[in-house]
């Protein structure tokens, strides 16, 4: 397996992780905040889906579709309160998560292996100093989010998954 085929296989694992969490929870499900001023799962999907866009951006030639979501309502600010124009629906949210996961993966795929290790110079090149870094960190990134998931899962009534 090659770097290459390494960083895909991260990334599409953790989607179908996402994806099997995300299975049988309602768009009410998504709303549910395990303790008071916890992220719901609704915030967490556009956080995942925008911050995804934003980080691998730094690939040369990355190019991604317009999932109509603003980086700026996903963000600190709105984690309480929520994005400006309301929460989509999950079909919504896992729609958009595949086309820019596929974007992603499309992202990868056209690199050479050689690219993952030039310097990245963003905000996050403390935490992913190489490209192939910054595709580690989007394919944890969701995992993080889904181990949250998980908590409200518990909370309500869901059966465990892992």
């Amino acid at each position: 397996m090659t770097g290459k085929e390494v960083l895909k296989a991260a990334l599409t694992s953790t989607q179908t992780v996402l994806t099997m969490y995300l299975s049988d929870l309602s768009d009410t499900d998504l709303l549910v905040r395990p303790v008071p001023m916890a992220n719901n799962i609704a915030w967490q999907l556009g956080h995942l889906i925008t911050s995804e866009v934003v980080i691998l951006s730094e690939l040369p030639g990355a190019a991604y579709p317009d999932t109509g979501l603003a980086a700026a309502d996903y963000g600190k600010e709105t984690a309480v309160s929520g994005p400006k124009g309301g929460y989509l629906t999950k079909a919504q949210y896992l729609d958009a998560f595949a086309k820019v996961r596929a974007a992603s993966i499309a992202n990868v795929e056209r690199l050479a292996e050689a690219d993952f290790d030039a310097a990245t110079t963003g905000p996050l090149k403390q935490f992913a100093p190489r490209r192939g870094d910054l595709v580690i960190l989007v394919a944890n990134h969701t995992l993080m989010h889904g181990g949250q998931f998980t908590v409200v899962r518990r909370l309500l009534g869901k059966p465990i998954l892992f």
